[in-house]
């Protein structure tokens, strides 16, 4: 069955909002398309494993270095990844898609055929216990990202949304698309990951209910305890890493598949 939208009635509460249940997996920055064949088939292995422990499933942006939905047409890129994807929601497992930069023209199909919830915007909610708040990451660094952001409305806007879809054929519009992104996909953030966590933990000490907050787009994995209170995480990437977040009640682990145990002491960050 497909999985149900990820909406129950938290406890205590006399209204309903977003909750996913734990063990929640969290991955990010795959760029299917772009990354090697066994990358794909390592990614297609772990979430076979991982569908036997997860309650839930979140991909932070960047699954595909390039997704376009044409009215009968899909890229065949990563279609292995998207069959594993849509086996969670047969199986009842809720699965959240924030769009990246690289995956933000999904739709129908996305929502629909491969039964994932698609968000293009922030999601908030509560992973388990923790009061989580989850964002791509893309545009949010000040300076460093101003050129960006003065291009973003323009790639999402719905009138050259249509004009990509009616005047190129998708084998052109496809290869136009994968031969401009070399220089987000390639790359781990100059800054090493710096500006995003430093964003992160501005974030944090505005908003004292928040527990969780969690990026990707830099492809540096992070788990970090801000310095007044609430956790900043960044899945990194599986563009030859294989880093994703683990979330339970208790506490949040990053790992590298293959392996079980965290990366490092400091990247297990438990409630309390």
């Amino acid at each position: 069955m497909r999985a149900p939208p990820a909406f129950v009635k938290a406890r205590g509460s006399a209204y309903t909002r977003l909750v996913l249940p734990t063990p929640c997996y969290i991955i990010s920055d795959a760029h299917l398309g772009v990354a090697r064949r066994d990358a794909e088939l390592v990614l297609v292995e772990f979430l076979r494993s991982a569908r036997r422990d997860a309650r839930a499933l979140v991909i932070n942006g960047d699954l595909f270095d390039f997704w376009f939905e044409w009215r009968s047409v899909i890229p065949r890129h990563g279609y292995r990844v998207l069959a594993e994807v849509a086996a969670f929601a047969d199986a009842g497992i809720p699965v959240i898609w924030v769009a990246g930069n690289h995956d933000c023209w999904g739709g129908d199909f996305l929502r629909e055929d491969a039964g994932v919830q698609y968000t293009l915007t922030t999601w908030r909610g509560e992973i388990g216990q923790w009061r989580t708040r989850i964002d791509h990451g893309d545009g949010l660094r000040g300076a460093a990202d101003r050129k960006y952001r003065a291009v973003r409305p323009i790639m999402r806007n719905p009138a050259a949304i249509l004009a990509f879809r009616h005047l190129l054929h998708p084998d052109w519009a496809s290869r136009l698309a994968l031969g401009t992104s070399a220089t987000s996909r390639t790359y781990s953030a100059a800054d090493n990951g710096q500006g995003l966590m430093d964003v992160a933990f501005r974030d944090l000490d505005a908003d004292p209910a928040l527990d969780l907050l969690v990026f990707g787009h830099s492809h540096v994995p992070a788990l970090r305890r801000a310095p007044r209170g609430g956790v900043y995480g960044n899945a990194g990437t599986w563009l030859g890493d294989s880093t994703y977040l683990r979330i339970t009640d208790d506490a949040i682990t990053l790992h590298r598949h293959p392996g079980t145990e965290p990366i490092a002491l400091e990247r297990l960050v438990q409630r309390g």
